[in-house]
């Protein structure tokens, strides 16, 4: 099963990565996209976990999430989304092994513009990978779920994530969106951000700061470092 790499504090936004063993792509196949999403579902119900957004890929995942005080309820969460759709693809192509890497990654994410580039970022990974031209092909994901407004097993949050992104309402958040996603498209801003996946925290110089002071003895061998006008708690690289 896999072990977090998440140092938990309550009160802010997480981007969780998950990768499949070996980099194989074991979510190559929509059934089993489907079936990630199923048990992400189940995992909101059951433990009431609050999802802001994410992308099934084929042989990764992102899942954006905010943390309240109850301590367990992300990692249950993920110990459900990881271990369900393993022994299901398991049982059915008579394997055996592991399915996922052996950490997940979890990165602090600081609210308001921050989280809107960290949207934007996890939005365009299928782009980045030059598999559809646009995050609207992509039906394995959060911007799917906004953008199409489904109304049935739906996972977003959306009253939480216009909170945190202080933005009024869904058509507000669409026509901004859409405008990051367009410029970003048009010039050609595609490549692999390592802020949000090798990260502890992101944010500002004060933000990072203030995670490194909460996390005490656990990250003193961290330092707080400026990328691309970032200031991130960095992590050891791990490549999404």
């Amino acid at each position: 099963m896999s072990r977090a790499k998440l140092y938990y504090i309550p009160g802010l936004v997480w981007h969780i990565t998950q990768r499949c063993h070996n980099r194989n792509f074991l979510l190559k196949f929509a059934r089993d996209r489907k079936r990630w999403l199923y048990w992400l579902f189940h995992a909101k119900k059951r433990y009431g976990l609050c999802v802001l957004n994410y992308i099934v890929t084929s042989n990764h995942i992102h899942l954006l999430v905010y943390a309240d005080e109850r301590r367990f309820v992300i990692s249950r969460s993920i110990q459900l989304v990881a271990s369900r759709p393993a022994r299901e693809y398991n049982i059915r192509k008579d394997r055996s092994g592991a399915f996922w890497e052996d950490h997940y990654h979890a990165t602090a994410v600081q609210t308001g513009e921050y989280l809107n580039q960290c949207m934007v970022y996890i939005d365009l990974n299928m782009v980045r990978a030059s598999v559809v031209n646009h995050p609207s092909e992509w039906s394995f994901s959060g911007y799917s779920e906004i953008h199409s407004e489904r109304k049935r097993y739906k996972l977003i949050d959306t009253k939480k994530l216009f909170q945190l992104l202080e933005i009024k309402n869904l058509e507000s958040y669409k026509e901004i969106h859409n405008e990051r996603i367009k410029r970003a498209i048009a010039r050609r801003d595609l490549e692999r951000k390592s802020q949000w996946t090798e990260s502890i925290a992101v944010g500002s110089q004060r933000f990072a700061d203030d995670i490194k002071s909460k996390l005490g003895v656990k990250v003193n061998y961290r330092t707080v470092e400026e990328v691309d006008g970032f200031h991130t708690l960095r992590e050891k690289s791990v490549i999404y």
